[in-house]
């Protein structure tokens, strides 16, 4: 029973991940600053936990899970930014892909933390999925090369998976010291700051949110739900396994990312890019079985 509810949290990882960053595209597309895209999903999922704090059990008021949480709240809410940002300026089916960098960040990141040592198969299954990523590369005009990273979307599409893989690393020691509740309450309302602080000083005025077209708050609403299903899941599948392991995983999401690009985006080379997918998820399988 446990073991298929984990796959069920990362099932519903996968899906909630890749359609949350088609709205944050969508959003951008439509010309919402991705820094405003950032802040109201982050304060809608504040509004929303308001009323189960009191839930929380004394383990908030450790020293650890303050220092743990603000440092996940400052690295998460970057990280996104960066993330939207990236989708703002590049194709999903290309930048879906980059995040099979973040296993190794992860791995790296869960042994000198959390001391996760990985196995020689689970490092083989990284060795697969950043090879499968280098074809997905292979469809741009740079190619795989310096001037490939040398593009905006590409950079900030490193930072963010860089960001994030640090904040999932704090997630955990947050749970570890409290909850998986309380790690996502958490997560919210140190988002919520960081993420307000990101948009004051990159000069974006807090009447931009109030002019919010009616088309696009079903839209924000959307990225809010998909945005706390991956929190949710992400944290349980956390509290589970390895942190290395599970980012490891959730790279299966960058199939659907190739294939809701074409579909939705009308993004091009859907089977050099689909066959690069496929090669990153025998990477993932060979991390599920060892």
């Amino acid at each position: 029973m446990q073991n298929l509810t984990i796959i069920t949290a990362v099932i519903l990882r996968i899906l909630s991940n890749s359609f949350s960053n088609v709205f944050q595209k969508k959003l951008t597309a439509e010309n919402e600053s991705p820094y405003c895209v950032n802040f109201v999903t982050y304060i809608i999922l504040t509004v929303f936990c308001l009323p189960f704090l009191g839930s929380l059990s004394g383990a908030i008021f450790t020293a650890d899970f303050w220092i743990y949480s603000i440092l996940g709240g400052i690295f998460g809410a970057a990280g996104n930014a960066f993330l939207i940002k990236a989708l703002e300026k590049g194709e999903l089916s290309v930048l879906g892909p980059i995040n099979a960098y973040k296993s190794v960040i992860g791995l790296l990141g869960g042994m000198i933390f959390l001391k996760e040592m990985p196995s020689l198969t689970g490092l083989l299954g990284v060795g697969l999925i950043i090879a499968g990523s280098y074809l997905v590369f292979d469809t741009v005009d740079e190619k795989f090369s310096i001037a490939l990273f040398k593009r905006k979307d590409i950079r900030y599409r490193f930072y963010a998976l860089f960001l994030t893989a640090i904040e999932a690393v704090f997630i955990k020691k947050v749970i570890l010291v409290s909850s998986v509740a309380a790690s996502c309450i958490s997560t919210c309302i140190f988002g919520a700051l960081f993420s307000f602080m990101i948009l004051k000083f990159k000069g974006v005025k807090l009447g931009k949110i109030s002019k919010i077209m009616p088309d696009h708050r079903l839209w924000y609403l959307s990225t809010a739900i998909c945005f706390a299903l991956v929190m949710v899941t992400t944290a349980y599948t956390f509290l589970k396994i390895n942190v290395g392991y599970a980012l490891s995983l959730f790279q299966l999401s960058i199939l659907l990312n190739v294939i809701l690009g074409y579909k939705i985006f009308k993004e091009k080379h859907l089977l050099k890019k689909l066959t690069g997918a496929f090669v990153i998820i025998l990477g993932s399988i060979a991390v599920i079985l060892y």
